[in-house]
């Protein structure tokens, strides 16, 4: 089983790219989640131009809890203006199907 993070976000200054570029940067999200313990996935997917949900997987809900913390400090730190989560939420995957690595 999978244990999910899913966050909700609007873009309030700039756009999606704006955003994703910050997250896959040095020192960006991608980077501090693949250094919290249990990390498996994590994708920033594009709802429109001005939304945007963020995806990260999990070994245990417990580690999914966790980063709900470090997305928070990240984004309070890095994005503080600029984009606004409208959810957040950790729950266990009951499937998971997709392209093997």
């Amino acid at each position: 089983m999978n244990h999910l993070r899913i966050a909700n976000y609007d873009v309030l200054h700039g756009t999606v790219t704006d955003v994703n570029n910050l997250v896959v940067a040095p020192g960006g999200m991608l980077e501090i989640f693949k250094a919290q313990p249990g990390f498996q996935a994590y994708s920033l997917i594009e709802v429109d131009p001005v939304s945007l949900i963020s995806v990260s997987v999990w070994e245990t809900h417990e580690e999914a809890e966790a980063a709900v913390s470090a997305a928070a400090v990240w984004v309070a730190q890095h994005l503080d203006g600029r984009i606004h989560r409208t959810s957040n939420a950790v729950g266990d995957s009951l499937f998971w199907e997709g392209v093997a690595k």
